[in-house]
């Protein structure tokens, strides 16, 4: 696939290091000479440099017969010109944009038509991580949570500790632990390194795992490996941008939530447009502001300004004084894994929900959900079956027939409203939503071409 990136900061940049190694040919474009300098000699990739929106750099980049043009500059109005120009002039079949301004997505449903503003699909990053730490709060001590078949079925990860009754226990015995529940565990993590979950895998403290479960069924197979936390119930929220008043929006009717802006203007603003949330002009580090809120009382503290440094070092103070959990939005993914698992609970990185979405757009074959894991090493994927048995690698096959990538486990299959976990005697049929994971994603060109039907399989 001739794919077209414009940015080359940390999204377009991920973007096609996801990208490259998957036999696509890359075009990449940016203002900035000395980072796309960085990324030609890391990846194997061209690069334009000038503004993405212009026509002779969109001409120059190959938009004339590329297949796709993802658009995530810094700028909004750059990327949807840039989408705007690929349609009039080259007639790009296929156009990504990334938009962030509020004011832009709340009419989204009319703007963006080809009569209109010609977006195919739509990334939002702030809404994404949104959703993101919403569904955190509502697994208490889970570290990632997925949806897959528009919330059927969930894929967790968590850390195993000692109290849940599987630790110290073989895999196998989570069936007599839990006779009416049917989970799937899709990959283990022991020290950083991946195991293929077995019926004779013992599960130890700290390992991390992966399950896939109807999502009724997602808290009581977090109870096999810890102890259930507690629902929370009083959430303090610092940094009033996009993210942090949209959380606290999406929070303020279930919960008691408090937030922290540093900015007296938008705390003033945003104390008009909550309802329910008490907000705070303050800093978020102040010791005697955060006593004079009760910070002991907190059950999660969610910093989310757009400064990693601030948001990490409040997180730390607030762990300290006493608030029992805590999660951070961090922009550099360095960082993300010197922090998480220490004093942070759980580390947010927005450039992994943003890839995500952009690799669901990205992949070949009827994917419809793409989720990257674990800082991009690891992938879970939603693939629709096509085809029958005499056009299709998979349909009318049992799963334990199909010859799946090393490392790569099929954990649900979801046929209408129904949700099967997967087992090695379960058959695949037409139309059916196929969950899998992946612990390498050098694999997923192997899976993409597994559900591709094709007229001359037999």
């Amino acid at each position: 696939m001739k794919i077209i990136i414009l940015g080359a900061g940390q999204v377009g940049g991920t973007l096609a290091e996801n990208l490259v190694g998957e036999n696509n040919d890359i075009t990449i474009v940016d203002t900035d000479g000395e980072r796309l300098r960085e990324l030609q000699d890391k990846y194997d990739l061209r690069v334009v440099n000038g503004h993405g929106a212009h026509p002779r750099v969109l001409r120059e980049a190959g938009a004339q017969d590329a297949d796709m043009l993802v658009a995530v500059t810094n700028s909004d109005e750059t990327n949807m010109i840039a989408c705007q120009v690929a349609y009039s002039l080259f007639n790009t079949p296929n156009k990504v944009a990334r938009i962030r301004s509020p004011e832009f997505l709340v009419e989204r449903e009319r703007l963006f038509l080809n009569e209109a503003v010609p977006v195919d699909n739509l990334i939002a990053p702030e809404q994404l991580v949104t959703e993101y730490i919403y569904r955190l709060i509502q697994y208490p001590g889970a570290l990632q949570v997925v949806d897959f078949a528009e919330g059927k079925v969930g894929l967790v990860a968590i850390k195993a500790y000692y109290g849940g009754p599987l630790v110290g226990n073989a895999l196998s015995t989570l069936r007599d632990h839990m006779p009416n529940i049917d989970t799937r565990v899709a990959a283990i993590f022991r020290q950083d390194r991946p195991i293929r979950p077995q019926g004779t895998t013992i599960i130890e403290a700290d390992d991390e795992v992966f399950f896939v479960a109807a999502s009724g069924h997602i808290r009581a197979v977090m109870s096999e490996l810890q102890r259930l936390e507690s629902d929370y119930k009083r959430i303090m929220i610092v940094g009033g941008g996009n993210i942090g008043a949209g959380l606290a929006r999406r929070l303020e009717k279930r919960y008691s939530v408090k937030l922290i802006e540093h900015n007296p203007r938008r705390a003033e603003q945003l104390s008009e447009i909550l309802e329910h949330t008490i907000v705070f002009c303050g800093d978020a580090a102040d010791q005697e502001l955060l006593v004079e809120e009760h910070i002991d009382q907190v059950d999660v503290f969610i910093a989310v300004t757009n400064k990693d440094e601030a948001n990490i070092m409040s997180a730390m103070l607030a762990k300290k004084m006493g608030a029992k959990k805590v999660m951070v939005l961090i922009q550099r993914g360095a960082y993300v894994d010197l922090v998480q698992g220490g004093t942070i609970d759980v580390a947010i990185s927005p450039q992994q929900a943003t890839i995500s979405a952009l690799l669901t757009h990205v992949r070949r074959a009827d994917i419809v959900n793409v989720y990257s894991l674990r800082r991009g090493a690891a992938e879970a994927i939603e693939a629709i079956a096509h085809g029958d048995s005499s056009t299709s690698k998979v349909v009318g096959r049992q799963v334990g027939e199909l010859k799946l990538p090393p490392g790569t486990t099929i954990g649900a299959i979801v046929r209408g409203d129904e949700v099967l976990i997967a087992h090695d005697k379960t058959v695949i049929e037409q139309n059916d939503h196929v969950v899998l994971f992946l612990v390498d994603k050098k694999f997923i060109p192997e899976v993409e071409r597994l559900f591709q039907p094709s007229p001359f399989f037999l």
